[in-house]
């Protein structure tokens, strides 16, 4: 069994700026249970074209307000106490809320491992 918190994942190359965001991944790869678990925030007023090609994800809002848009058009609001979850690889719109950050809980499968950074200059999105 171990114990980790936010402030000890700050202290590593775990916790990721990742260009609309923080990303602290309180467990990777290394640590061998199979999934990560990530405290994601994704800041006010910032919109992030994502895919992530090799993994699925759920992310879980615990606080703030936003919202995903797929590739069809379809936006869905993400409000505390929704889980919004890219089961297909889905390549998606992430966006903060307009007055304040939406925060999340991620579950990425296969794990991270934990250093990944979004490339959001990328026309075609950022995908890992």
């Amino acid at each position: 069994m171990f114990v980790r918190s936010l402030k000890d994942v700050e202290a590593t190359d775990y916790f990721v700026e990742w260009g609309s965001g923080t990303s602290h991944r309180l467990l990777t790869e290394k640590d061998g249970m199979g999934f990560t678990v990530c405290h994601t925030v994704v800041r006010a007023n910032t919109v992030s074209l994502l895919e992530y090609r090799n993994h699925l994800e759920a992310c879980y809002c615990i606080a703030g307000q936003g919202e995903v848009e797929d590739m069809q058009g379809n936006i869905f609001p993400i409000r505390e106490g929704d889980i919004y979850v890219l089961d297909q690889h889905d390549k998606h719109y992430l966006r903060g809320g307009r007055d304040e950050d939406l925060i999340l809980v991620s579950i990425f499968n296969p794990p991270l491992k934990g250093t990944e950074r979004h490339n959001l200059n990328n026309p075609s999105g950022s995908a890992y």
